[in-house]
């Protein structure tokens, strides 16, 4: 029998978030994300709790209701101004500005929406005020290596060998 993903385990995988509503998929991974189990905080608390004791091959899907991951939709960080006012860089839909409240704490608003004279920027992250289905495929579980287990997950191949540097594929 195969290893199953527990506290300490490196496991690799797939995911993709689709919107119960609307069965639009929001999210989804290029490549496997690494990690090992127990050491950080890259996936939704519930997610990692359904994949315990999962092994390679499984696929799961798992409802999540992103208020409690997000807090509830807060229509105060929607903001619409004149498009002369927006610098150039940010005049398109998707691009991500991060602005500093009055205490000097970050916090990144998206464009959402143009026209010919206004610009809609909105602070909420973009799962708030969704249901969605995190659905996740394991493709490996392993012991990890002690440099990943420092890390909490996929340690990039970028150190050098004999002079030759080695670059991620």
């Amino acid at each position: 029998m195969g290893m199953t993903i527990q506290d300490d385990m490196f496991v690799e995988l797939t995911y993709q978030v689709t919107d119960r509503k609307s069965g639009n998929v929001l999210s989804s991974v290029e490549f496997p994300l690494g990690y090992v189990h127990g050491h950080n905080d890259t996936l939704a608390p519930q997610v990692l709790e359904d994949l315990e004791g999962r092994s390679v091959g499984d696929v799961l899907e798992v409802p999540i209701d992103c208020n409690q991951i997000y807090g509830p939709r807060d229509e105060s960080l929607v903001f619409t101004d004149h498009i002369e006012n927006v610098p150039e860089q940010y005049r398109e839909i998707g691009t991500t500005i991060t602005m500093e409240n009055d205490k000097g704490q970050p916090r990144n608003f998206i464009v959402t929406r143009m026209d010919d004279e206004t610009l809609t920027v909105d602070g909420n992250n973009p799962l708030c005020g969704r249901e969605v289905i995190f659905t996740l495929e394991v493709l490996t579980v392993r012991e990890p290596t002690d440099e990943e287990l420092a890390a909490g997950g996929t340690v990039q191949p970028d150190s050098q060998i004999d002079g030759v540097r080695k670059v991620p594929l």
